[in-house]
């Protein structure tokens, strides 16, 4: 993975797990703290180099990011708020861009 999309991945795990925190701390919300974990695991498993074989840490990240699409975009749709699902959608629409226009 190209150095940008790599900090680009970087950052959005670090604004996953960030939600998933004030989703438990405000919302006492258990399992946004797990599932922001556990998809933030997943992602950093295709972040660090030699892991997994270059070409799939890549694509993984992507099916991850796009499955976290879906996930965020029902929850808007049943809330109608856009505070925290829509935000996490605007920004994994731009982290999964991002990477995908400035990969190497």
């Amino acid at each position: 993975m190209h150095d940008f999309a790599t900090k680009v991945l970087w950052a959005y795990i670090i604004l996953l797990l960030v939600g998933g925190l004030i989703g438990f701390f405000k919302a006492k919300s258990k399992v946004s703290l797990i599932t922001s974990a556990v998809f933030a695991a997943i992602l950093i498993l295709t972040a660090v180099p030699g892991i997994l074989d270059s070409s799939l840490r890549g694509k993984l990240a992507n099916i991850i990011m796009a499955i976290l699409l879906v996930v965020f975009a029902v929850r808007l749709t049943k809330t109608k708020k856009f505070m925290p699902s829509g935000l996490m959608l605007v920004v994994t629409i731009a982290a999964l861009a991002l990477r995908n226009l400035f990969k190497g």
